[in-house]
């Protein structure tokens, strides 16, 4: 008894920890930024002139960067020996799985995945180590097209083209088999996953190409989105903000899905276009959307899910990568 009441003390501690950091942190940011109550105060959301067709076209685009992210874990899961799954098939899966990511606890979105991908036929191993490696794609394609904020930052400046210099030798650095198989293994380990066998830069060079586009459209769809809310903005600055708030909200790991710090860094690097009160009201509404355009497909895809009766499809052994 004393042993499980010390292990919820910790855990309760861990999360307060993780609380107090995530507070500290976004009130750094923001603070730095120029954000605070005064702003807050001054700031009169219904005089903005909202563009609805223009919204309505950035959640188009927001679901259908959604639906690719989907459409590519499929093309890694078959890349990997699994089954190949049609984008019907595939997206539904995949996205009501995501739900989970919106409960307590990191491992239910994976839990879910293998558990639904192992219905189909997708051994479970495969569906796991598909959603790992899609997600350091994910955030390697997110730095990418993020680090053109430093580059709209450093207007000017002598070490501007040292930016896209740094992203190309970055690349090929890590596309070389000895850097590629270091970070891969050590990708697994971190994230606790077993690594798939005879993982080559050449499986893996489509998958990041996909994933860059799939950032682009991620990032273009902020764009008509910020546009849609009346606002002028700069479309490389601002598209390239968004991804580079996303890797600095997953790489503060205190922070529950980046909240708070995604924000906070989103509002800095938006600041200087539209001023910090625009760029705090922006980076909330930013988190409402994202959210919204991902959740309620995902609940239809689930509510339809529940009515129709699981088909469990053998798993199809071996299988070559590519």
């Amino acid at each position: 008894m004393a042993k499980r009441r010390g292990g919820h003390l910790k855990k309760l501690a861990i999360r307060v920890g993780q609380l107090g950091a995530t507070v500290v942190v976004t009130w750094f940011v923001a603070d730095r930024a120029g954000f605070g109550l005064a702003e807050v105060r001054a700031l009169d959301l219904a005089a903005w002139p909202l563009d609805w067709p223009l919204l309505a076209a950035s959640c188009a685009l927001l679901l259908f960067g959604y639906f690719l992210s989907a459409w590519l874990w499929g093309r890694i899961v078959r890349g990997l020996g699994g089954r190949s799954m049609p984008a019907s098939e595939v997206v539904p899966l995949y996205m009501v799985a995501n739900l989970g990511r919106y409960v307590p606890g990191k491992v239910w979105q994976i839990a879910a995945l293998a558990t639904m991908a192992r219905q189909r036929g997708v051994p479970a191993a495969t569906a796991t180590a598909a959603a790992v490696l899609l997600q350091g794609i994910a955030i390697a394609s997110a730095l990418v097209v993020g680090v053109g904020s430093l580059w709209s930052l450093a207007d000017g400046a002598a070490w501007r083209w040292a930016v896209p210099v740094g992203v190309v030798l970055a690349l090929v650095l890590g596309l070389t088999p000895t850097v590629f198989h270091f970070i891969t293994e050590n990708w697994f380990r971190v994230t606790r996953t077993p690594a798939p066998p005879a993982l080559e830069p050449s499986d893996a060079l489509g998958w990041l190409a996909l994933g860059l586009l799939n950032w682009i459209v991620y990032a273009s769809a902020f764009w008509v989105m910020v546009e849609g809310l009346g606002m002028d903005v700069a479309f490389f600055a601002t598209s390239s903000a968004f991804a580079a708030a996303y890797v600095v909200g997953y790489l503060a790991i205190f922070a529950p899905a980046g909240v708070g710090v995604r924000e906070a860094s989103l509002l800095a690097l938006l600041s200087p276009q539209l001023g910090a009160a625009s760029a705090g009201a922006v980076a909330v509404i930013a988190r409402l959307w994202t959210t919204a355009v991902e959740v309620v497909p995902a609940a239809a895809f689930w509510a339809r899910h529940l009515g129709r009766p699981i088909e469990v499809v053998e798993s199809r052994g071996g299988g070559s990568h590519g």
